[in-house]
Order: structure tokens, then C-alpha cells, then sequence
């Protein structure tokens, strides 16, 4: 495949450089990304495809002829995404965040026995953290294990840049690369994460109207917050290292 016009360029972000070329989506990433990482985000694709969830459909990885890495080619769907709405109209954020966690909630339903396990993906991500030490880590570990399993389908990186809204009026979401089998409390946590990132008030509005709505205590969604924080530090992006940091926190919640 050749690498796209830069004319058509999306965003630019870490690894990948997103391009739209009209009825098609392609990330293209650079030689950093392991080749493994854009197959297994491909197939995740598919099997969110085949669980029913509405997402763009992953049409085909393929290896870059000018330039090093691999790209992603996924079809486009015609929308706004719920970021751009929630920006434009911020008078209306309440409503489009009913939107939103109602979308998560349905999400939440469904069952992908094939899509990796969270915990195994937690386990492995928490004991690559040379950042902290290996009493933290340790106690993570531990609260790790003693968590419930639940094997519903998580997207791992849930937020309004995720959702588009269709020109069809149907809601879609992208961006698999993440998803796993696992708890809804902890994707829960890290969407809330998300938005704490930018608004401690967003981030409370969203965490109490899911619990509302999905009747999920908070306290359980607060147990898994360190857990997923340290899994977001071990991403080494470099980015708000000392916010998760700070979220880092083995001490149980009351």
C-alpha cells in the first residue's frame, strides 16, 4: 500500500497518522508500532463486527511500499463524532453525555469470548511498570486477583472521540484497538480517567450517571482506578505520567 496524501490527513498522534480517503479510514503507523499490535487491533475489529456492535468494518492491514510500518484500512462512516457536538454545543453536554453513557451501558451487554482477557492484559501491563516499585506493584497484583471476573465486552479507551454520530442517525463506535473481555467497572474507570484528564466536574457527572443508570456501585468502580492507571502508565506515552500517578493508590476505598 501506498502511503496516503498528506492532504488527506485526519490527526496526527504517537505512533499513527489517520487519513480519510472519502469512503475510507486508513491509520497508517510508523516502524515503532509492533506489526503485531495493528493485526491483533484489526481482528479485534472484527470480532466487535461480528458481536453486533455497530463499528466501521475492518477491511484490510497492509504493509506501507514508500515508507516503514503498517496501515490499518477500515471504512468510514459518514457523522460527527460526540467530542466534536459536545464542543460545538456545550449548553447540551448533559444531553449528549446521556447519549454517551447510555451507549457504553449497551456496549456493557454484549459477549466476545474470543476478544484478549482485561486481567491478563492488566497483569502483564502492571508487571512491566519499571516506574514503580515492586512492593506497588505487588499489592496491584493483589488487587487484581481479588477483583470480580466478568467477561463483557470493553472497549478500553471509551470517549466522545470514539462515538460518531452517523448521518444515519445510528451511533458507531471506532477505535478497538483496546478491547478486551472483561469487568465493565474497570472500562468504566477508565473513561472516567479520561475525562478527569481535561475535567474533574465532567469526569464526576459521567462516573455518577452510569452508576445511576447501570445501578454499579461507585465504590467498585473506584477500586479498579488504580489498577487501570497503572495499565495507562505502562503505555509509556509520556503523557500526564504524574496524573496517573497520583491515581496509583493500593489503599481499599470506603
Amino acid at each position: 500500500m501506498l502511503l496516503p496524501d498528506s492532504k488527506t490527513e485526519l490527526v496526527r498522534r504517537g505512533n499513527k497518522v489517520v487519513y480519510d480517503l472519502g469512503d475510507k479510514i486508513v491509520k497508517v503507523f510508523n516502524e515503532t508500532k509492533p506489526v503485531s499490535d495493528v493485526f491483533n487491533e484489526a481482528l479485534n475489529l472484527a470480532r466487535i463486527n461480528e458481536c453486533g456492535i455497530r463499528s466501521p468494518k475492518a477491511l484490510e492491514v497492509s504493509q506501507l511500499e514508500n515508507a516503514n510500518g503498517w496501515a490499518l484500512v477500515t471504512e468510514k462512516v459518514p457523522g460527527t463524532t460526540l467530542a466534536e457536538k459536545m464542543t460545538a454545543e456545550p449548553q447540551r453536554f448533559g444531553e449528549y453525555l446521556e447519549i454517551f453513557v447510555d451507549l457504553q451501558i449497551e456496549i456493557h451487554g454484549y459477549t466476545s469470548p474470543l476478544l484478549n482477557r482485561q486481567r491478563d492484559k492488566f497483569a502483564r501491563m502492571i508487571d512491566s511498570l519499571d516506574q514503580l516499585n515492586a512492593t506497588t506493584r505487588y499489592n496491584l497484583q493483589e488487587r487484581l486477583d481479588g477483583m470480580t471476573k466478568e467477561f463483557k465486552v470493553c472497549h478500553g479507551d471509551f470517549n466522545p472521540s470514539n462515538v460518531i454520530v452517523g448521518d444515519d442517525g445510528q451511533l458507531y463506535v471506532c477505535d478497538w484497538a483496546h478491547a478486551t473481555q472483561g469487568s465493565p467497572a474497570a472500562d468504566v474507570a477508565t473513561t472516567y480517567l479520561l475525562f478527569a484528564l481535561n475535567s474533574k466536574d465532567q469526569a464526576e457527572a459521567y462516573l455518577e450517571l452510569y452508576c445511576d443508570r447501570a445501578d454499579m456501585p461507585m465504590q467498585v468502580v473506584r477500586q479498579w482506578t488504580s489498577i487501570v492507571a497503572a495499565s495507562e502508565l505502562a503505555r509509556k506515552r509520556n503523557v500526564n505520567d504524574e496524573f496517573l500517578k497520583n491515581w496509583i493508590d493500593v489503599v481499599d476505598y470506603q
